[in-house]
């Protein structure tokens, strides 16, 4: 990936691209797998960046210890990185390669490690109506921005379990805490099959905020017959 198509994706996340340019991006990413591949790559070391290097001190060590490493690995030609913190990012995935990233920084967990929403899936009933497929198609290209009004919209008419999960993981995605939480707290006081599923994201929202412990006391409330028992162990003993 060229240096300008990180810039590019960061303009896109920060809102900073035209109408048009910004249509023609969305438009890539439906048509061109590759691009949507490595567009969810860059997010993801957003992410990452933003998790572990939050506070100014270790963001200006981390820059220089990455300026060590581009001299190193792009044939002794030292890139010139634009003053956003994420073109960084063109250097981390760098580091990665050389097995240097996170140069040993905190080693808390974070919500990009553990999240992995399931796939929507609809459009595969022939009850489903267009405002559905849409939500449907933003949600599982990650768009969740876009799901949300849509989910909001069908909700109006068609309260189900399983729209308000995929509304609640959207709402959790765009870092809406309290809304999220709303939902998967009524879906935990139900019987639906998404009770459990649930109690999980509402345990994912505590661990995107950072409250670990807060993390850790909803995780321990989950039945160990839950199908996802094994990453609720895992984070358990990551936050032990």
């Amino acid at each position: 990936m060229n240096e300008e198509r990180y810039i590019l994706f960061d303009e896109y996340l920060q809102g900073e691209l035209t109408i048009e340019a910004k249509n023609d991006f969305e438009k890539q990413l439906v048509a061109d797998p590759e691009f949507a591949s490595e567009f969810e790559t860059f997010k993801n070391i957003q992410f990452q960046l933003d998790n572990k290097f939050g506070f100014e001190q270790e963001r200006e060590i981390f820059k220089e210890n990455l300026s060590q490493i581009s001299e190193r690995h792009f044939d002794n030609k030292p890139k010139v990185i634009g003053l956003k913190p994420w073109y960084l990012a063109v250097a981390a995935s760098v580091a990665v390669l050389f097995g240097l990233f996170f140069f040993n920084y905190n080693q808390n967990p974070v919500y990009g490690d553990y999240n992995n929403p399931e796939h929507a899936s609809f459009t595969e009933r022939s009850t489903a109506d267009e405002t559905l497929k849409e939500a449907e198609k933003a949600f599982n290209h990650k768009t969740y921005n876009k799901a949300i009004p849509l989910f909001e919209t069908i909700l109006q008419k068609n309260k189900t379990a399983e729209i308000q999960f995929f509304y609640g993981v959207s709402l959790l995605e765009e870092s809406h805490y309290i809304k999220a939480e709303a939902i998967f707290n009524e879906l935990k006081a139900g019987e639906s099959a998404y009770k459990e599923k649930a109690v999980w994201y509402l345990a994912l929202s505590k661990l995107k905020q950072k409250d670990y412990e807060g993390c850790k006391k909803i995780l321990e409330t989950i039945s160990e017959d839950y199908e996802g028992y094994d990453q609720v162990e895992e984070l358990l003993h990551q936050l032990d």
